[in-house]
């Protein structure tokens, strides 16, 4: 009967097929077999070998032999760790390979053993990932952000938001399209109606000046002089800072005067290219960004006298929730009944408000208020136009 090797835990254990056999029988005593002529064994044989964590024993079964058996191979002397173990028996004998798998050494001690195995390393933690770049030879040209966003369009594969609108508001003195650069020309400022003005274009003319709230000074002045200026850098009109050096007649725009590498001050002068000093002066600016509040000194009440005088308006002239369409007139002889101690009502007057509804009380609507002629005496008109309702007409011979 042939030999068979069991391996648990670096315990090794020689079994015969005999044994099974006994432990299948009803565990019956079997007869003592005759000896092999080779020489007797003690029933029992210990053969030990040492490793790198501990000291094993291999214990040896006894072997139960049939009446007919070849004779017992001799013990099986196995290798020392770490290496294949090779038994090479007689020809008429089994032949055993084993193989064991290397560990790792430990170091026992009295922490480490309270503290569960740990888990096998079973491979690599981490892999590198190489890439290669080819470049084709030749003159490679890189598609530009149009040629980028056509691309993009034509997959549908990202969502765009609504441009914004264009800025057409245009600066009065450098004819420039919208806010301009918070280090340059900055953000514009309302001068009139549908008239703005760059804050730097206007701070660096040279009759304008800026008082202690802010306001800016002279810039109506300033703009009437550059209408007639032509600037030095680009030939357009509208020039208005000029060179602060005696008899200097160069006068530029505030966005040509930096692309001509003009010399600003903190003294709020400039000097042009032929008479501005060499190399660097300590009074020199080089920042010309704004966040203080800076507003257009101008008169407002003409200016709304000039908004309201105009026949044909193409804006709106709105005062809170006050909306004026027609001013109206007065003439020689309706000066006498058509206004009081503290108010005129020129006739064709038409404003309308956004005010609470008459039958709501969660609701506003819409007020058209107009002033007519009736009898030569004025007729105050009051149309409440509500959605879903006719409209309601009021009127009478006083405001009241």
């Amino acid at each position: 009967m042939k030999d068979i090797v069991f391996c648990s835990n670096n315990c090794f254990v020689l079994y015969s097929a005999a044994v099974q056999a006994k432990n299948s029988e009803n565990k019956e005593s079997v007869p003592t077999l005759p000896q092999s002529p080779m020489k007797e064994r003690p029933p029992k044989a210990f053969h030990q070998y040492s490793n790198n964590i501990s000291t094993l024993d291999v214990h040896c079964l006894p072997q139960l032999q049939e009446k007919v058996s070849p004779p017992s191979s001799p013990p099986i002397m196995f290798p020392p760790a770490f290496e294949a173990a090779k038994v090479e028996a007689k020809p008429d004998e089994l032949k055993v390979t084993v193989k064991l798998k290397p560990r790792l050494k430990a170091i026992h001690s009295s922490l480490e053993d309270c503290r569960p195995p740990s888990k096998k390393w079973k491979g690599m933690k981490w892999k590198k990932w190489s890439i290669q770049i080819v470049i084709p030879k030749g003159s490679f040209k890189p598609p530009c952000e149009e040629e980028i966003d056509e691309f993009l369009k034509k997959l549908g594969t990202t969502l765009k938001p609504d441009p914004v609108p264009k800025d057409y508001r245009k600066c009065c003195f450098c004819h420039e399209e919208g806010d301009g650069l918070t280090d340059g020309p900055a953000r514009l400022l309302n001068l009139d109606l549908d008239l703005w003005v760059h804050l730097n274009c206007a701070l660096w003319s040279t009759e304008v000046y800026e008082t202690q709230a802010g306001a800016l000074i002279n810039v109506e002045l300033a703009l009437r002089r550059g209408l007639q200026m032509k600037c030095v850098f680009c030939h357009k009109m509208g020039a208005t800072s000029g060179c602060h050096r005696l008899r200097c007649t160069n006068i530029y725009h505030f966005t040509c005067a930096i692309k001509a590498q003009c010399m600003f001050f903190k003294d709020k002068t400039m000097l042009c290219p032929m008479h501005k000093p060499k190399g660097t002066h300590e009074q020199e600016l080089s920042y010309f960004a704004v966040f203080r509040r800076v507003y257009v000194q101008r008169d407002e009440v003409r200016q709304i006298a000039s908004i309201v005088q105009r026949g044909e308006r193409d804006h709106t002239f709105r005062v809170g929730s006050l909306i004026f369409h027609a001013v109206g007139q007065l003439l020689p002889q309706q000066m006498q009944a058509f206004h009081s101690s503290k108010a005129l009502f020129p006739v064709g007057y038409e404003a309308s408000r956004l005010y609470w509804s008459m039958r709501y009380a969660n609701r506003r609507c819409r007020y058209l208020c107009s002033i007519e002629e009736k009898d030569g005496l004025p007729l105050f008109v009051i149309k409440v136009v509500e959605q879903g309702h006719e409209d309601l007409v009021l009127t009478d011979t006083t405001p009241k």
